[in-house]
């Protein structure tokens, strides 16, 4: 059902064609078909804006939003970027919502689709490799640290998800939009590192030498492998250095995410103190 209030149109029917294919995203050949994700969430959606991304359209419900008078601002700077945006009622933006608890905002955005080809590599470039990684959720984790220590780039090299991911896009609170990220093959990611003269440091737990005794000051990438097996003999055979994280605990390893971020946050430890 539509409702004309004040000249606004309003979608009220969660039955709506317009809704079905909101929902038809959540799935990976949709994305891929149509070229667009969905990004959910007023925190999300504001991260993405100031990075420079400009949605194709905006659903919003005020019934939902902490602050209706103070958020609806967000609505008009989405719609002064020339987006469309369209009011829902709750029953119709629950039905479109792919999270628990929402907020009133969901935008369609155009994916995330680039090569390492695509990528700026500049003369300290500080890189994470991803490799195999299935869960959207460590995905996700990792682009929130990789922007939160101003890495220059996130690789997803022959991934189980898409960066498009509806959840990963949830748990990287938006930082997809704000960190250059980029999707190849093994093969091709690691002869993209070696026409840059970017040093690989691999993960794992086969290894003698320590984390912390590796100089990350140059170019280098960081390479995380899959949540059960690691990184592949294809990458460890690649990388300048194998390093593990020390465990005293009965587990060998750590979570996939929080891996990527102790060797990455000992490499701005290491810059921070030689700048």
């Amino acid at each position: 059902m539509l409702v004309l209030v004040m000249t606004e149109l309003i979608i009220t029917s969660p039955a709506n064609a317009r809704l079905k294919a909101l929902v038809a995203l959540r799935r990976r050949r949709a994305r891929e078909q149509a070229g667009h994700t969905l990004l959910e969430g007023f925190e999300e959606l504001t991260l993405a804006l100031d990075a420079g991304l400009v949605p194709r359209s905006l659903y919003w419900c005020p019934e939902l939003m902490a602050d209706p008078a103070g958020q609806r601002g967000l609505v008009d700077r989405v719609a002064a970027l020339g987006a469309e945006t369209l009011q829902l009622g709750r029953a119709a933006f629950e039905k479109v919502a792919y999270r628990e608890g929402p907020d009133g905002f969901l935008a369609v955005v155009d994916s995330v689709a680039r090569t390492c080809r695509e990528l700026d590599a500049g003369p300290t470039a500080l890189a994470l490799l991803c490799q195999g990684v299935e869960k959207p959720g460590n995905l996700g984790a990792m682009l929130r640290t990789a922007d939160a220590a101003g890495a220059d780039a996130v690789i997803a090299a022959d991934p189980i998800t898409d960066w498009g991911n509806p959840n990963l896009v949830r748990a990287s609170k938006g930082t997809v939009f704000s960190v250059p990220v980029a999707t190849d093959t093994t093969a091709a990611t690691l002869a993209w590192l070696e026409s840059h003269g970017i040093a690989l440091v691999a993960t794992t737990p086969d290894s003698d030498l320590d984390y912390t005794k590796v100089d990350y000051t140059g170019p280098v990438a960081i390479a995380v492998g899959a949540e059960k097996h690691g990184l592949t003999a294809e990458v460890l055979a690649a990388a300048a250095h194998k390093v593990r994280i020390p465990m005293v605990g009965k587990a060998n390893s750590l979570n996939v995410a929080t891996s990527a971020a102790v060797v990455v946050y000992e490499a701005v430890r290491q810059r921070r103190a030689r700048a």
